[in-house]
Formats: structure tokens, C-alpha cells, sequence
């Protein structure tokens, strides 16, 4: 089971690297700090977050339009934002 999470995490940090370095940044940290302790739900729900273009996590996550987020990825985003 470590393995498989390690693995997740090594794939995800690749997909975290955005070429925006406040993104880059955040995303990161989040992924050091938070994933391990995230539930199956947040987890897909981060792994979908990251499926989004630049300029939209951008906004949701460094302009403040999170409220206009899926309903679906607003926890994540909110967990994002307190790393």
C-alpha cells in the first residue's frame, strides 16, 4: 500500500509542476503535506483538480474565484488554500 501511495504521489507531483511557481508552490506543498491524509474522495477530487488548464487554477486558487468552482472540487481547494 506505500508503494502505491508513493507511486500516486511521484505522479502527482509531476502534474503539480504547472509553469506558474506560485501554483507550482502551492500545489506542491499541498501534495507534501496533505495527500497522505486525505480520504479516497479528496484524493480523486485533488487528482481532477489538477486536470484543469493553468489559468483556471489560477484563478480558483490565486484570484480568489473558488466560489465558482465545481461543487465537486471546492473542499479540495479550500484544503489547497490552508497548506
Amino acid at each position: 500500500m506505500v508503494a502505491a501511495i508513493d507511486s500516486a504521489q511521484r505522479r502527482l507531483r509531476w502534474q503539480c509542476r504547472r509553469g506558474l511557481l506560485e501554483l507550482d508552490w502551492l500545489l506542491e506543498r499541498f501534495l507534501d503535506r496533505d495527500y497522505p491524509t486525505l480520504s479516497a474522495a479528496e484524493r480523486q477530487a485533488f487528482e481532477q483538480l489538477l486536470s484543469y488548464p493553468d489559468p483556471q487554477l489560477q484563478w480558483w486558487l490565486l484570484e480568489g474565484g473558488r466560489v465558482e468552482a465545481p461543487e465537486r472540487l471546492r473542499g479540495v481547494i479550500e484544503l489547497c488554500l490552508q497548506a
